[in-house]
């Protein structure tokens, strides 16, 4: 390997945030680079290793972001970082759009086994999350037949124009950029802590499902002209919130009686994160399609639209991608995929038990954390000004992760008012404890300020 080793695993802060070095780089950034980054707070990265994050002052971050939720296997682990030396000096391109390659058929046999369902599959190869949900738009409308798609208020899918119309999490991401894709449909996600109707939160599912069949279906769009329902199983962007596994299982069951395609977006839930290969399989439900990008090969961009193989019978040319399966970025997701599978999916199901047990303590301890949430390593705490009036408190969370970030924890918000955890699936239960630690702390310190 290149560079020398981290040699902690906790973090290591040396002055003041940020340092000299790291506010020239951000002088710079403010020159060159496009505004329309959100940047959380001035971490400016100069190394990895593992789930440390080195600055270019030399501080040393404890990292459970990890790119959001990206760098499954850590931050340039060996094994990750020998398979793309060692395929960058064989083959960097080619294009699997135009020519075949070994590694485009190794990683989509390991794919095609542990995605939901017995039917075989195929794989379609893009860049990034964003891209998958763009191949599955055109594969389920050329598939079905049909033009009309339904996705949910608070999701995330994307920012390119296809994916943007199914995006429903933030205005801004709309606003200035025109007409999106028409016939798309939006309806409230199964929130248990914020139930859209008056029903009880645990009859939340039931009422969303009510509302489909009864609202959409019979006053907006006949089922017939559906081609997909898009959905996460864990709702990332929107607030780290997990679909109720009965409310996932009656959707499937409502697109299997109308012949409505129901894609998992798994980005950001997917590749071990919730301490299964893919979130969709804690309700045992089997997508028609998925859509997978973010932790899949460790940090190099790729990403996949896996699709049962009946529907995936589009004809060449009618969707392609130049860099889409590269076989660097294949190499790294063979690496990641066996790390994973030999182990670190189950880590993240074990530390995530100790993790989110201390955090539901916080509910009674904190007078601002509203709600605890998650599977596996993918976390979510919800603050508020009180809980009995459950008021969204945004500037507090944000309080709260730059206050983590000057204790030497990298973390990040989700939605309105969430703080999210998705560190590498490799932390240990020291590691697990310090972020417990300094986020206790940091609650402590802004509601005590308030």
């Amino acid at each position: 390997m290149i560079g020398t080793a981290i040699d902690v695993k906790l973090p290591r802060l040396q002055g003041a945030l940020p340092g000299p070095k790291a506010k020239e780089v951000i002088a710079l950034d403010e020159r060159h680079i496009s505004p329309s980054y959100t940047r959380s707070y001035p971490l400016v990265a100069k190394r990895g290793q593992g789930a440390m994050i080195e600055d270019v002052d030399g501080n040393v971050f404890l990292d459970f972001a990890a790119g959001i939720a990206v760098v499954a296997t850590g931050h340039c682990h060996p094994k990750v970082v020998e398979a793309i030396q060692r395929q960058a000096a064989e083959l960097i391109h080619i294009s699997g759009t135009d020519f075949y390659y070994p590694q485009m058929i190794e990683l989509a046999e390991k794919l095609e086994r542990v995605t939901p369902g017995k039917e075989p599959k195929r794989v379609f190869y893009t860049n990034s999350g964003t891209e998958s949900v763009e191949a599955a738009i055109k594969l389920a409308r050329y598939a079905t037949g049909r033009e009309k798609l339904i996705a949910f208020q608070g999701c995330f899918h994307g920012r390119t124009m296809g994916s943007l119309s199914l995006t429903a999490s933030k205005a801004v991401q709309r606003k200035g950029f025109g007409s999106l894709l028409s016939g798309v449909f939006h309806i409230p996600y199964p929130n248990q802590y914020r139930c859209p109707f008056t029903g009880s939160s645990h009859a939340c599912g039931d009422d969303v499902i009510a509302h489909l069949e009864r609202v959409i279906f019979k006053k907006l769009v006949d089922p017939s002209d559906v081609a997909a329902i898009f959905v996460e199983p864990v709702q990332g962007e929107g607030g780290y919130l997990p679909a109720p596994p009965k409310f996932l299982r009656d959707l499937a069951d409502i697109c299997s009686r109308h012949g409505i395609l129901l894609v998992a977006d798994e980005v950001q839930s997917g590749m071990g994160r919730t301490g299964k290969w893919w979130a969709s399989e804690h309700a045992g439900i089997e997508p028609d399609i998925i859509c997978i990008a973010k932790g899949i090969a460790s940090g190099m961009p790729l990403g996949a639209m896996v699709a049962r193989a009946s529907l995936m019978n589009w004809k060449p040319g009618a969707h392609a991608s130049t860099f889409g399966g590269n076989p660097v970025c294949l190499a790294a997701a063979l690496a990641t995929m066996d790390l994973l599978e030999g182990g670190y999916i189950e880590n993240a199901r074990k530390v995530s038990e100790r993790l989110k047990k201390r955090m539901q303590g916080w509910i009674g301890r904190y007078r601002t954390v509203g709600d605890v949430r998650g599977l596996g390593l993918m976390l979510g705490v919800e603050f508020v000004t009180d809980r009995e009036s459950r008021e969204p408190a945004h500037d507090l969370r944000d309080r709260i992760v730059e206050r983590a970030f000057h204790k030497g924890l990298l973390v990040l918000g989700a939605g309105e008012n969430t703080l999210r955890l998705c560190p590498p699936l490799l932390v240990d239960e020291e590691q697990v404890d310090f972020a417990a630690g300094a986020l206790e702390e940091s609650i402590a310190e802004v509601e005590r300020a308030a």
